[in-house]
């Protein structure tokens, strides 16, 4: 794995686990009840984004931990995701 495989696919579980903990412990402003004039109701009313970007990249850090250590032990390959030789199609 090179180093910019190693960037790109950390960049990528960082926005997917980003994604995943936007929404979590969100309360809109039609749940608090105080809405202010001009913003629709779903909008949060105190989203805390450096609390859920530091726990974001904890987790995705982790993720990506042991995705690499995956790979790099070769417990899978692109082998492994060869469907055409698996099933029997062309090439196979």
């Amino acid at each position: 794995m090179s180093i910019f495989s190693a960037i790109a696919l950390l960049a990528v579980i960082w926005f997917m686990t980003l994604f995943v903990i936007l929404p979590l412990n969100l309360t809109t402003q039609d749940e608090a009840g105080s809405r202010v004039r001009g913003t629709m109701g779903s909008s949060p009313v105190e989203p805390r984004l450096k609390r859920k970007f530091i726990l974001t990249s904890i987790v995705a850090l982790v993720l990506w931990l042991v995705i690499v250590g995956v790979i790099l032990k070769g417990w899978i390959t692109v082998d492994d995701f060869d469907l055409f030789r698996r099933f029997g199609g062309p090439g196979g």
